[in-house]
C-alpha cells in the first residue's frame, strides 16, 4: 500500500511516468497497456469470482458426514471447455491486434511524415549521452555536438539514431517513447515527438556499469522559432569574456559551498516545479560576472588537463572522450542530468566527482584501450592500481573554473 499510494499517486504524473504521455509514440504504447489491462483485468475478475463462488458454495461444513461417499467425479464438459478456449483466443486477439499495430507504428517515422522528420544521433557512453545533429554543420568542426540535453522541435517527428561507444545502453524518454537498446556494433533507432514545447526526463534503462542508475539526460522541446534560434546560437563559438571587460553593476557575491557528500540530492524545489522555465532562464547571461575570475578559470581549464578531453569551440580543447562544453552554461544540468547546473553543484562536481558519480572517467581515467586518458587519479596501466593523484582542485581553483564554465552561454 505505501508503494501504491506513496506521494498520493504522484507516480502517475512524475517526471518519468509512462502514464503522463506528451507524444504520439508514448500515447500509442500506453493505449496498448490499457487494452491489455482491461482484458486481463476482466479475465481476472471472472476467474476469481467463479473460484470464490466454488470455495464458498462447496466448502466443507461441520455438519458434513466425514464418512459420506465421494461425489461423482466428472471429466469436464466439452461445450464449456471449447467455449473457454474460444474466449481465450478472442481475448488474445483483442490484445494482439492493437499490439501489432503499435509495433508497426512506433518502429519508425510514418511514411507520410518522413519528409518533415528531424534527425539526430544519440551515443551512449559510460556514463553520459552525446547528441549529434547531422543536418547542422559547423565550418571546420563537422556536426553540431551537444551532451546530455537533447533539444528538439515540438510538434515534429524526430528520428533518433542510437549508437554506443562501449557497452549496451538503452535510450528512454518515458513521456515521449518507450526504451530502445543501444547495441555495440549494431545501429538502432527510434522516433519520438513532443506535442508541445516542454522539458522531459530521460534515462539509461539498461544496466551499463557502476553509475548506470545516475546516467540521465533531458529532452527539451521548443517551438520552431525558438528551435531555429537555439541552433543558430549553438553553431557559434564559445562566448568570450575579456579579463578587462566592464560590468554594468557590481560583481556578484561569492556563492556558499559545503560538500553535501555522496548521494546528496542535486535539485532545488524551484527547479523541480518548473524545469522548462529554469531552462529558459539558464540561456541568459548571469548578472555580476567577474571577468578576472573567468579569465583565471579559462587558464586553469588548460593547466588542469580539462582541454585534453573536453571541447570548447573557439577556446581551448579539442577532446572527444568527454562532453562538449562549448555552451555548458546554458544547460540546466551537469554530471549527465544528475545535478542542477548551479554554481554550487558545478563546484561539487568539479571538486568531488567520484562522490557524485562513482567510477566516472573524469576521476578514474581510462587506463587501457584506444582512448587512454588520465583522470584525477593516475592508474597503473598494467595492474589497474592507483599510483597517485594526478589532478587536484582546491576551493579557489574550483570557483574560478565554475565562473569560466558558467560564462559559456
Amino acid at each position: 500500500m505505501p508503494l501504491f499510494l506513496g506521494g498520493w499517486f504522484n507516480w502517475l504524473t512524475g517526471p518519468q511516468s509512462t502514464f503522463d504521455t506528451h507524444g504520439p509514440v508514448a500515447k500509442s504504447q500506453l493505449d496498448v497497456f490499457y487494452v491489455t489491462l482491461w482484458v486481463t483485468g476482466i479475465t481476472f475478475v471472472i476467474v476469481a469470482a467463479i473460484m470464490a463462488y466454488a470455495m464458498l458454495k462447496f466448502r466443507a461444513r461441520k455438519t458434513d458426514d466425514p464418512k459420506a461417499a465421494i461425489p461423482h467425479q466428472g471429466h469436464g464438459n466439452p461445450l464449456i471447455e471449447l467455449s473457454l478456449i474460444g474466449l481465450s483466443v478472442l481475448a488474445l486477439v483483442f490484445i494482439a491486434v492493437p499490439t501489432l499495430k503499435a509495433i508497426w507504428y512506433t518502429y519508425d517515422v510514418p511514411a507520410d511524415q518522413k519528409e518533415t522528420a528531424y534527425e539526430v544521433t544519440a551515443t551512449g557512453l559510460q556514463w553520459w549521452f552525446k547528441f549529434e545533429y547531422p543536418k547542422e554543420q559547423i565550418d571546420g568542426a563537422g556536426n553540431l555536438v551537444t551532451a546530455n540535453e537533447l533539444i528538439i522541435p515540438a510538434g515534429r517527428p524526430v528520428r533518433v539514431n542510437l549508437r554506443t561507444a562501449d557497452v549496451i545502453h538503452a535510450f528512454w524518454v518515458p513521456k515521449l517513447a518507450g526504451k530502445v537498446d543501444m547495441m555495440p556494433n549494431r545501429g538502432n533507432h527510434l522516433w519520438l515527438q513532443a506535442d508541445q514545447p516542454g522539458y522531459f526526463w530521460g534515462q539509461c534503462a539498461e544496466y551499463c556499469g557502476e553509475s548506470h542508475a545516475v546516467m540521465r539526460f533531458r529532452v527539451i522541446a521548443l517551438n520552431e522559432t525558438d528551435f531555429a534560434a537555439w541552433l543558430a546560437h549553438q553553431k557559434s563559438a564559445a562566448r568570450t569574456v575579456a579579463a578587462d571587460a566592464k560590468l554594468d553593476g557590481p560583481v556578484a557575491a561569492p556563492y556558499e559551498f559545503s560538500n553535501p557528500g555522496r548521494n546528496a540530492p542535486g535539485y532545488s524545489k524551484e527547479f523541480d516545479s518548473a524545469p522548462f522555465v529554469a531552462w529558459q532562464n539558464q540561456q541568459k547571461i548571469e548578472a555580476g560576472e567577474d571577468p578576472v575570475l573567468i579569465a583565471q578559470g579559462r587558464k586553469l581549464f588548460q593547466e588542469k588537463s580539462c582541454a585534453g578531453c573536453h571541447t570548447v569551440r573557439g577556446h581551448e580543447g579539442v577532446g572527444t572522450t568527454a562532453p562538449d562544453l562549448t555552451h555548458l552554461g546554458a544547460r540546466t544540468t551537469v554530471a549527465a542530468g544528475l545535478l542542477e547546473n548551479t554554481k554550487a553543484n558545478l563546484h561539487r562536481w568539479i571538486a568531488h566527482p567520484n562522490e557524485v558519480k562513482p567510477g566516472n572517467k573524469m576521476y578514474v581515467g581510462v587506463p587501457t584501450g584506444p582512448s587512454i586518458m588520465t583522470g584525477y587519479l593516475e592508474i597503473d596501466k598494467a595492474t589497474g592500481a592507483t599510483v597517485k593523484e594526478h589532478i587536484t582542485v582546491n576551493d579557489a581553483e574550483a570557483r574560478a573554473l565554475v565562473a569560466y564554465l558558467h560564462s559559456l552561454k
